[in-house]
């Protein structure tokens, strides 16, 4: 249970946060900016919600639970010599990742065809939703980035965000009208 009586620790004031193993990162540290890139996605999806509602808007509810467990994950770095933790870490599962599988698939299910890209933009929900999509998309670069620097990053955390980033996309297709609303790109339409 996570209790939190006092808000400041002056603690960061040198530049370094912990982690949930207690070590000491700079907070320029990789890991610290994949979990936090974490984070802003997960803003970014409850400013989609203030626009969303129904099924739409329950799925958003859940995607902002995993990414805290998402966060919780990247803030436990894994041993890199496998030795396990003193404690159980919260990890990200594949069952989470087949979680946004099954919705991508629910919502898909009912949009238009593409014929063409489509511009970020239409309802007010759908341009907040292209939003955390390309944050999310940042998040998930980060988080490739640091699984190549020998840091320990569980497949089901990378594999949520690739997910995830799809889940958006298509949510954000089905907040504009099932796909009717999307602004349509036009190759080299302001060329002349």
């Amino acid at each position: 249970m996570v209790k939190l009586n006092k808000i400041y620790t002056k603690t960061g004031d040198d530049g370094s946060t912990g982690l949930a193993t207690g070590e000491r990162r700079a907070k320029s540290d990789l890991r610290i900016k994949a979990y936090g890139t974490v984070d802003e996605t997960n803003a970014a999806v409850g400013l989609a919600r203030l626009h969303t509602d129904g099924p739409l808007d329950e799925i958003l509810a859940r995607v902002q639970n995993d990414l805290f467990d998402l966060g919780a994950d990247l803030s436990t770095p894994a041993p890199a010599d496998g030795t396990p933790l003193p404690f159980e870490a919260l990890r990200v599962t594949d069952a989470q990742v087949s979680r946004l599988e099954t919705e991508i698939d629910r919502l898909n299910a009912d949009l238009t065809a593409l014929d063409s890209f489509i511009l970020p933009g239409g309802s007010p929900a759908a341009a907040h939703l292209h939003l955390a999509r390309t944050v999310c998309r940042r998040a998930e670069r980060l988080v490739v980035a640091l699984g190549t620097t020998g840091e320990v990053v569980g497949a089901p955390a990378k594999t949520y965000l690739n997910r995830l980033s799809d889940l958006l996309f298509v949510a954000a297709r089905h907040a504009n009208n099932g796909g009717r609303g999307d602004i349509l790109w036009v190759p080299g339409a302001n060329r002349d």
